[in-house]
This record gives C-alpha cells, sequence and structure tokens, in this order.
C-alpha cells in the first residue's frame, strides 16, 4: 500500500499545514474515514482516507508545514510493513544515486584482512572508545531494569475544533484546562473564549505560539504574518486587476416586486420542512437566468480564443474568518430556484465551517457577490479568474422615486454593478445582460418557472 502524500486540495495549493489528527498512530481506519484536517491556501477542510488498514506511521505533526506531494503518513494493509525512511542528504550534499548506495556498503566490508601481527595490536582509540560507549550503555541498560520505573503521566488527546486551537493560541488558553461543549466533549470557540474571560489559570504561559499573530494593543502598532489564504488572496488580485481590462457597469434595480414576492412566499408557508426564500435566493436564480438568455457572458479569455461555457456554474462568495471562498453551484441552468437557494445555503454552511471538498469550490463560470446584508449600497468587485465577469450586488433601501404618475413616493431601490472583463464583454453586451437581469428581477414570477 503506497505512502499517504499530502494532497493538493485546491487549484493554487502549493503547501498544507496538518492542523489536526483524527487518527493516532496504531488506530485502524476504513476507505472514507476523516483521517486529519488540512489548511490549504483557502480553507481548512476533513481529509478522508482512501485506504483501509492500520495507521502505521504519521510523519509530520500537527501544526506542521509540508509541500504538496511529501509523505505524510502511511496506512498498512494486512502483512505489509512500514518503510524505513531514509536520512535526508544535509545542506550542500548531492543525494546518492542507488549505485553509489550499493558501492557504499560493499566498500566497507571488503576491507582487506589484516595481517596476523596487525591482529594482535591493540585497537585504534576510536574504537577503544566506542567499546567503552557500548559496555557502559549496557551496564546503564541492566541498572535501570533493575530499578523500578517511574510511571510517566499518559498524555492525553485534546478534541478541539481547528478555529478553537487558532483562538486558544491567540488568547493563550491552555487547551487541556478547557472543558468541551460539543460534540463528544470536543472543545469549541465559545469554550475558549469563555475560558479566557472566567480563568487565568487555564492561560498557558510557557508555551510557544508561533503561529499565533501577535496581540495589537490600542495604539500600538503590529507585523502580522499573512495566513496562506490572505497571500493567494493578494496575489489572485494583482494577477487579476493587472493584466485584466476592468470595466464596470452600474443599475438600479426597482427592488419593490422582489419584497412582495418574498412577503407572498412567506405568507404562503414555503412548506413546513423548507428553508425559507430570501432575496438574494431570487437575485442568484435572476443572474443565471439572464447568462442563459444571454449566453456569450458566459465566457472567459483563452489566449487567443473564447471559451464558451455549455453550463452556468455559477460562484457565490462567501466571506469566511480568513478571507473569501467562492463555492459553485453546477450546471445551475438546470436547477429551481429552490434548488437553488438550498444550494448556495449548504455550500454557505460549510465553507463557513470548512468542511468542504475542493472540487465544490474551483471552477465557476462567473460570480455573485453580495454584500447587502452587511449593509453596503453598491461596490464593485474584482473579478476572479479566469471568468468573465463578477456581480456586486448592494442593499435594498428606502429612497424617493419619481413614479409614472410624476409623484414623489417611497420606493425600494437595489444597485448592482457588473465588473467586466473588456477582452471577453463588450459594453453593448455587458449592457445587454444587465438588462435581461433587470428585467427578471423586477418581473421575479419569471423566476418561478
Amino acid at each position: 500500500m503506497p505512502e499517504i502524500q499530502m494532497p493538493k486540495l485546491s487549484d493554487t495549493m502549493t503547501e498544507g499545514t496538518l492542523v489536526t489528527w483524527k487518527k493516532k498512530k496504531g488506530d485502524q481506519v476504513s476507505a472514507g474515514e476523516v483521517l486529519a484536517e488540512i489548511e490549504t491556501d483557502k480553507a481548512t477542510m476533513e481529509w478522508e482516507s482512501s485506504e483501509d488498514g492500520t495507521l502505521a506511521e504519521i510523519y509530520v505533526q500537527e501544526g506542521g508545514k509540508v509541500n504538496v506531494g511529501d509523505k505524510i503518513a502511511f496506512i498498512r494493509g494486512e502483512g505489509e510493513e512500514a518503510p524505513k525512511q531514509t536520512p535526508e542528504p544535509k545542506k550542500g550534499e548531492e543525494p546518492a544515486t542507488a549505485e553509489e548506495k550499493e558501492k557504499k556498503p560493499r566498500a566497507e566490508t571488503e576491507k582487506p584482512a589484516p595481517a596476523e601481527s596487525q591482529q594482535e595490536e591493540t585497537a585504534p582509540p576510536q574504537q577503544e572508545d566506542a567499546a567503552a560507549a557500548v559496555s557502559t550503555a549496557r551496564d546503564e541498560a541492566q541498572q535501570e531494569q533493575s530499578q523500578p520505573k517511574e510511571q510517566k503521566p499518559k498524555e492525553t488527546r485534546v478534541k478541539a475544533s481547528p478555529v478553537a486551537r487558532r483562538i486558544a493560541a491567540e488568547l493563550g488558553v491552555d487547551l487541556s484546562a478547557v472543558k468541551g461543549t460539543g460534540p463528544e466533549e470536543r472543545i469549541t470557540e465559545t469554550d475558549v473564549r469563555a475560558a479566557a474571560k472566567s480563568v487565568t489559570g487555564g492561560v498557558d504561559r510557557g508555551r510557544a505560539k508561533p503561529s499565533a499573530p501577535p496581540a495589537v494593543k490600542p495604539g500600538e502598532s503590529a507585523r502580522v504574518q499573512l495566513s496562506g489564504m490572505r497571500k493567494i488572496i493578494a496575489q489572485r488580485l494583482v494577477e487579476s486587476l493587472g493584466p485584466v481590462p476592468h470595466f464596470y457597469l452600474t443599475i438600479d434595480i426597482n427592488a419593490g416586486p422582489l419584497m412582495e414576492a418574498r412577503e407572498e412566499l412567506k405568507s404562503a408557508g414555503e412548506g413546513a420542512d423548507a428553508a425559507k426564500i430570501t432575496v438574494n435566493d431570487l437575485v442568484l436564480k435572476a443572474a443565471v437566468t439572464a447568462a442563459v438568455k444571454v449566453p456569450r457572458v458566459n465566457a472567459s479569455f483563452d489566449g487567443d480564443a473564447l471559451v464558451q461555457y455549455a453550463d452556468v456554474d455559477l460562484g457565490v462568495a462567501v466571506a469566511i474568518e480568513d478571507g473569501l471562498l467562492t463555492p459553485v453551484i453546477r450546471a445551475a441552468q438546470d436547477k429551481s430556484l429552490r434548488e437553488i437557494s438550498t444550494s448556495a445555503k449548504d455550500l454557505a454552511h460549510r465553507a463557513r465551517n470548512k468542511r468542504m471538498k475542493p472540487e465544490e469550490f474551483q471552477g465557476g463560470t462567473f460570480t455573485v457577490s453580495n454584500l447587502g446584508g452587511m449593509g453596503i449600497d453598491n461596490f464593485s468587485a474584482v473579478i476572479n479568474l479566469p471568468q468573465g465577469f463578477i456581480l456586486a450586488v448592494g442593499k435594498i433601501t428606502k429612497v424617493p422615486v419619481v413614479d409614472d404618475c410624476d409623484q414623489i413616493v417611497i420606493g425600494h431601490r437595489m444597485s448592482i454593478t457588473m465588473s467586466c472583463d473588456h477582452r471577453v464583454i463588450d459594453g453593448a453586451l455587458g449592457a445587454e445582460y444587465l438588462k435581461e437581469l433587470r428585467h427578471l428581477l423586477e418581473n421575479p414570477a419569471l423566476l418561478m418557472l
């Protein structure tokens, strides 16, 4: 059975951090069983075993960073043995070839036999020292066996979520002194914060916290090391805004019909077991339907060609603790409003709890980013390469408007800005898409079909 290597869990991942092992050395594991939690450049995800067997070796301890493809564990099948670990070559040394490795022991063992007169000579000082050391070690071992051994306390493995571990490192809380309230007494973020506030005895003064950012006191400056996710976000933003010619189109939607549709769905009960349809769900459905009606926007730039996508794979921007994830609703054009709503909520929940699979946030043909729930009136977003555009949705606000009878009345308005890659979408094409989007949002009954 092959050794387990650090998997490539995202398209931009080059290294990963082993956050926590769910199994310990010697445990039986089954294919599909969660083996560890790994932090990538985008999220912390559960990593499932692909093999049945025994976790015979763990090469990377919790908190360790390794490159993609490096060995991290060995799962032993029946009758197998863990491979011997060969020492890494020292810095500046070339790794020995297989031929050299074979020659080296042979050269050492095939030394010419010493002459009889030399055999009677005393051993060199180095050999005498080595023999004395072996003898001393043997005597010490015998003495240890004859003396009663001190019982060492067993080390218990603390069960805690990755977020709880991170917060504990930041606040200096000793997890072994915290009582967990989660499933199977697992320590949660809430437990850590409560321990930090209520007791000072839970603070581990002596533990080093290399990965924790320095506490920033009011009036003081500090240099906070970027997480892997923030590094990738910074890199992708430069890659996007630098070479990609962005331009922006903004429209104001009459959101009154959306609010009315939402109230009608609410009064109708929406089904006893169904989660409520939100305004954001209606926006997502409208964005997908408009892309079907104006298919040329559902494309990306690829060197000397444009890639026109058959499916509308909708990216939904989700803010998480360390940055932003864009889980993707695949083939969204084939999904109903209810199905899009359910998929969006499920993906957002798992993204915030860092329980996503790599394929669930890779790809996507365009993205919708909605900051209306955070009180933002309007904004422009950066395109998520290689997509051709992104929609930035603001909040619904009450404003005075002039109606068809030239009367000033209270109306509901929502701003939507479309950031376009000018290599893919021209102004007229973007305007055509937004016209269709406006029509759908101002006539939400069309989204129920």
